[in-house]
């Protein structure tokens, strides 16, 4: 599981869903540890591909304030720009995401806690639920 870890010893940094559409559009949200990880000219950004399903999710069903429209129906080019490399979602990943032994339900977030638990990378979140488990490093 150790491929995505940057050489140099940096292991990069994990977008949570909400860091990515601010970071996209509404970036002065974002913690300063938060966008110093996003501006460092050495960085390695990942995004799940389980954010790009919250993302069209939420909009679906009318979830995900209106506002981000443009964010949901350019999803790629965003990310492109922003920066970030895919993170599919792998079998090592869901079945982790199922064993955290955890009380945070909410699948997403198990899901991405879980890929930067098993691919050692900061997750990027203004989420405190995501920063208590003691896999998952947080910045903010």
């Amino acid at each position: 599981m150790g491929e995505l870890v940057a050489l140099n010893g940096h292991r990069g940094y994990l977008l949570d869903t909400h860091t990515f559409l601010w970071a996209a559009r509404n970036p002065k949200r974002l913690g300063k540890a938060a966008r110093a990880a996003l501006e460092a000219p050495d960085r390695r950004l990942y995004l799940s591909s389980f954010s790009a399903y919250e993302v069209a999710r939420k909009h679906h069903i009318g979830k995900l304030d209106p506002s981000y429209a443009f964010v949901v129906e350019n999803y790629t080019e965003v990310a492109r720009r922003l920066g970030v490399t895919d993170l599919p979602v792998t079998l090592a990943h869901a079945y982790q995401a199922g064993q955290m032994d955890w009380p945070h339900r909410d699948p997403f977030d198990r899901v991405i806690a879980a890929q930067a638990a098993l691919e050692n990378l900061v997750l990027i979140t203004n989420d405190a639920a995501l920063g208590v488990h003691p896999w998952v490093e947080t910045v903010w």
